[in-house]
């Protein structure tokens, strides 16, 4: 795998950067007083609180591993806070059928003071012209504001939805599966977490593989948990004694009522038992009147395991952004549900993915090829391509927002041969 580390930043952002008096450079993570000042700008980025030594010590050695980039005021001193972060990293993203390497962007960040100055655009930019000369199909990020990255090609792709459950109101009315939940230590809820989760991964289109310090914090062992005292966690064993699930939670007073609200922060499982059980364990919670947990596929169960599904509140909302930019080998890295030949026309106001290829899927596995422009079957923009690029958004219901042209046969076609088995899901942030 590409390790995004070895990529210089990218010469058009520096020199455009440069023209402000601005200097976009990598941060060195041999250096603590770089890493901490482009950790502490991070967290200013973001609102977060000032972080504690402690907490700076383990993000330091957490980003050792990624492609750390910070701009700053021209002629600045090690040490100096950037007035601008972004970070990435070489990440493998499941599509279906199998895996293709992602430019994962995270620690989008632009001070205050330097806000309206192209910063942004030259970070983005950056980030994507970094990846494609580094020969990365595919770019993906999630993101605080939806509205920033449709400009760059990037698109909603992976849909998840918030679930929140009425427990009185809900009910259970699902068979107990054979096997048992038991309670975890935190060290072994965080080895049993990350092992889950990296088997999970590769079994649902929009997953990418977790991290050491992502698994340490979210369990509060690694500090920066700001509930690291409240966090529990259970996990699923089936009847042959196997790990099949593991759920991480933490329970908070509802004010008044002297009952609680059980908050999951990840529920991971390799089986349906295993899920059925986490979930009748959470519902069933003595004392427990509300479930909340996020980030849950849109076609999770949980409504159809309860006595009344009026007490199953389902929210969806966008999660997990990509964006195309080797067509050829981001098509062909999938596989395909049904047989499709046409031929798209990309548009790509980056340059990136513009021009017409010729789709032509044949037991499952697609041939890609660039044809001469022409009569085309599909007329579309990078954001549409990304968006229906793992399955889980519809190419009919970009034709009706008009984001797409074709005959309605023609996309209902599209959506035949990409749907995904399974509705992709991305269950954590990055």
């Amino acid at each position: 795998m590409t390790d995004a580390r070895r990529t210089p930043v990218d010469p058009s952002s520096a020199e455009r950067l440069a023209g402000q008096d601005l200097t976009y450079r990598l941060i060195d993570t041999g250096s603590d007083a770089d890493t901490e000042a482009f950790l502490r700008a991070d967290a200013r980025g973001f609102l977060g609180e000032e972080p504690a030594a402690d907490v700076v010590a383990a993000d330091r050695a957490g980003i050792r591993d990624r492609r750390n980039v910070g701009v700053f005021e021209a002629g600045a001193a090690v040490g100096t806070w950037p007035v601008a972060t972004v970070n990435s990293w070489v990440a493998p993203l499941t599509v279906p059928g199998g895996e293709v390497d992602m430019w994962a962007i995270s620690s989008v960040t632009v001070s205050g003071t330097h806000r309206r100055r192209g910063i942004a655009r030259a970070l983005l930019e950056g980030e994507l012209r970094a990846a494609a000369s580094a020969g990365v199909p595919v770019a993906g990020l999630t993101v605080s504001e939806a509205t920033i990255y449709g400009r760059y090609g990037f698109a909603s792709a992976v849909p998840v939805a918030k679930m929140t459950i009425d427990t009185r109101r809900a009910g259970w009315a699902a068979p107990s599966p054979a096997g048992r939940v038991e309670y975890l230590e935190k060290e072994a809820l965080k080895s049993t977490l990350a092992a889950v989760h990296e088997v999970e991964r590769t079994q649902r289109a929009g997953q990418i593989a977790g991290w050491d310090l992502r698994w340490g914090r979210m369990t509060g062992v690694a500090p920066g948990n700001s509930s690291a005292a409240k966090v529990r966690g259970v996990r699923y064993l089936d009847e042959h004694g196997n790990v099949r699930g593991v759920m991480v939670y933490t329970l908070n007073d509802i004010p008044g009522a002297f009952r609680s609200e059980m908050a999951i922060s990840l529920l991971s499982t390799v089986t349906a038992d295993a899920l059925t059980a986490l979930w009748a364990f959470a519902l069933q919670h003595d004392l427990v009147d509300r479930v909340t947990a996020d980030l849950r596929p849109i076609d999770d169960p949980l409504p159809w395991l309860v006595a009344d599904r009026r007490g199953v509140e389902v929210m969806v909302h966008d999660h997990g952004w990509l964006r195309i930019l080797d067509i050829q080998a981001a098509l062909s890295a999938r596989t395909y549900r049904a047989p499709l030949d046409i031929v798209l026309r990309v548009d790509d106001a980056l340059e990136f993915a513009a021009g017409s290829w010729r789709l032509t899927v044949t037991d499952g596995s697609a041939a890609v090829t660039p044809v001469e422009s022409g009569a085309a079957d599909v007329v579309l923009d990078i954001g549409a391509l990304s968006a229906i690029y793992v399955g889980g958004v519809s190419a009919v219901q970009l034709r009706a927002a008009g984001r797409l042209d074709a005959t309605a046969e023609v996309a209902a076609s599209i959506d035949d041969a990409f749907r995904a088995a399974q509705a992709p899901v991305l269950g954590i942030w990055y």
